[in-house]
């Protein structure tokens, strides 16, 4: 089964969360999507096994054969390839690796190139915890070709937690897409709420199953578990405003490590999702 772990915003926990249950669950794949700012190294601290490239298609153009026609610049919307004085510019950093100027170009002008965007590290954590996660190279414009690999290396057979990246962008969609489950992790705040709002859309529009973790809970109002009820969104389980785990997330260390007692909800908490799926 396959469990990402959402948030409408950065900051509610997502990874507190994803690296605890990860431990509590055990024997299992964790793949940290978020490759924009990838942390959850940081509290697994698995051993590293290699490092491997991650490599997007990047238009190379043929001036011999060019038309001008413009339509690849017409095409990309990402303004990635312009016509200057009667030249075809390519602009590598801008390009999303999308191949459409490829396909459109009617005299073959442009072929395909390679640039490496990122990496992917693969290791082994504490708990027979298999760890993936993936880096976006300075300067990239989009993780969803990364993201894509490392779903690629996902075993079926086998339990996997994905921490996504917060928010509702393309790499959340990506990351979130054909799971079996999604948690939403949010905190009872006005910002909370709001942004909670925006991801449960989105996960309806992915027709993915998803339910609520209250991080922080006491630190605001009840807005947050009146928006679950009315919309009949399960809220699977709170988690208290505690200063013992903001000071272990602050030192690298997972909650379930200095609160033995979460251990077993984390874990009743997975096979309940199980259950739910099922």
């Amino acid at each position: 089964m396959i469990v990402a772990i959402a948030s409408g915003k950065g900051g509610t926990g997502k990874t507190t969360l994803a690296t605890s249950m990860a431990l509590a669950v055990g024997e299992l794949q964790f793949l940290d999507c978020d490759v924009e700012e990838p942390n959850a190294y940081h509290f697994l601290k698995p051993v590293l096994k290699g490092t491997n490239s991650v490599r997007a298609f990047i238009p190379v153009l043929n001036p011999n054969l060019c038309s001008q026609c413009r339509k690849c610049v017409q095409f990309c919307q990402y303004n990635a390839l312009a016509l200057v004085k009667g030249r075809v510019i390519i602009f590598p950093e801008l390009c999303h690796s999308c191949g459409g100027c490829k396909i459109l170009c009617p005299t073959g002008a442009i072929r395909e190139g390679e640039r490496e965007i990122g990496t992917i590290q693969i290791g082994t954590a504490m708990e027979g915890i298999e760890f993936i996660d993936g880096a976006l190279n300075i300067g990239n414009p989009s993780s969803v070709p990364i993201i894509r690999k490392m779903k690629g290396l996902i075993d079926e057979d086998r339990r996997v937690i994905i921490d996504s990246s917060p928010g509702t962008s393309c790499a959340m969609v990506e990351s979130v897409s054909e799971v079996d489950y999604c948690i939403l992790v949010t905190e009872p705040t006005p910002f909370g709420l709001n942004d909670l709002r925006i991801a449960v859309e989105t996960l309806k529009m992915l027709q993915v199953p998803f339910g609520v973790v209250i991080n922080r809970d006491g630190i605001g109002d009840e807005r947050v578990e009146e928006y679950c009820k009315e919309e009949k969104i399960e809220v699977l389980l709170k988690i208290p405003d505690s200063r013992e785990i903001a000071e272990a997330y602050s030192k690298g260390i997972p909650f379930v490590e200095v609160l033995p007692e979460w251990r077993g909800k984390l874990q009743a908490l997975y096979e309940h999702i199980e259950g739910a799926v099922e």
